[in-house]
């Protein structure tokens, strides 16, 4: 436990005093925001002085629990009464979202003669929660390590450049509308921290509608792998695939509902039906963002830059059609659908 804490504090410490620089750098550069200027400093920071592999373990851990908890704390400032404004439209749209992404992902994937390993994984992460779906995806079509790690990859760099872009071409296509906003971030981006990120760089109410919608895409990853299992077995004609599954599920080995969106779910669930004293709301928003800045700093100095251009041409080709469908797709459906 303690060499676990001592292996960890020093890349934890790196995106902590990012987070601390990047929070007064707003008193400069107010426009951008914290968010931004984090993940900015990072990725250069990153690629050039601090790409020491002592600050891997704490950079993977800001990285990944701090945006679960981010999350989980995001449930005591959010009710039902804003979920309600979501209304059918806002499911139907992640619904439809998906399958179109899934689709495009597994054509696009056969296209290029990717095997079942990258297309699945690559669908699954695009289409639902980036790394976390492809893990979960992984070990029911038995995809290998490569394949895994490379749709991760590639996942996430293409997650990067939305995370980026979406804020920009949201607010040009709907103007001000947040929930419009945050259904094209949540709706699209791939990873929860590539999503709050995102979305932290318009406004904090854009973060919480963002983040309901992401939070549907995730509840459906049991759909997808049921289905993705399904088509592995058919592709493999095994008929014992479906039992696979379920002994995964048994060894807990596939996480259907993350323990961070049970969390959220239920302070959710407290803050709707209780009446919580202002501070616990204003304490876990503070919490929350610092525990944001901080994961995106971590972020930052994760990505490789070289990664996406070490990937080839095919990959680049595949990663970015991908993207485009995703983004041109969750503009027209959120035009046809939803209305704030």
């Amino acid at each position: 436990m303690i060499d676990t804490i001592k292996k960890r504090t020093i890349g934890f410490l790196a995106a902590a005093i990012i987070a601390i620089i990047s929070q007064f750098l707003t008193a400069i550069i107010p426009n951008i925001g914290g968010a931004t200027i984090a993940i900015l400093i990072g990725i250069v920071l990153g690629n050039t002085v601090l790409k020491q592999p002592v600050l891997s373990a704490g950079t993977k851990f800001a990285e990944k629990r701090l945006l679960e908890y981010s999350v989980m704390l995001l449930g005591l400032t959010i009710t039902f009464q804003t979920i309600i404004q979501l209304h059918w439209s806002g499911l139907l749209f992640i619904i439809i979202q998906m399958a179109i992404t899934i689709i495009a992902a597994i054509m696009i994937g056969k296209w290029l003669h990717f095997g079942e390993g990258i297309y699945l994984c690559m669908a699954g992460g695009n289409a639902v929660c980036g790394s976390s779906a492809i893990a979960s995806i992984k070990p029911v079509i038995n995809a290998s390590d490569e394949d895994a790690g490379m749709s991760i990859t590639l996942v996430n760099l293409m997650g990067t450049v939305m995370m980026l872009a979406l804020p920009v071409i949201g607010t040009m296509v709907f103007g001000h509308v947040d929930m419009l906003r945050g259904a094209l971030i949540g709706g699209t981006v791939q990873s929860v921290g590539q999503v709050i990120a995102s979305a932290t760089m318009v406004n904090q109410t854009t973060v919480q509608f963002a983040t309901l919608f992401k939070i549907m895409r995730i509840i459906m990853l049991v759909v997808v792998v049921t289905v993705f299992a399904r088509i592995h077995a058919k592709n493999e004609k095994l008929a014992n695939a479906e039992k696979e599954v379920e002994g995964e599920v048994k060894k807990g080995k596939i996480d259907f509902l993350p323990w961070y969106v049970l969390w959220f779910l239920i302070f959710c669930i407290l803050n709707s039906f209780f009446h919580l004293p202002a501070f616990i709301g204003n304490t876990a928003h503070l919490l929350s963002s610092w525990c944001e800045i901080i994961a995106l700093a971590a972020i930052g100095l994760r990505l490789n830059l070289k990664a996406f251009l070490k990937a080839g041409k095919r990959f680049a080709i595949y990663s970015v059609s991908v993207g485009v469908i995703q983004t041109i797709v969750a503009l027209i459906l959120i035009k046809l659908l939803i209305h704030a």
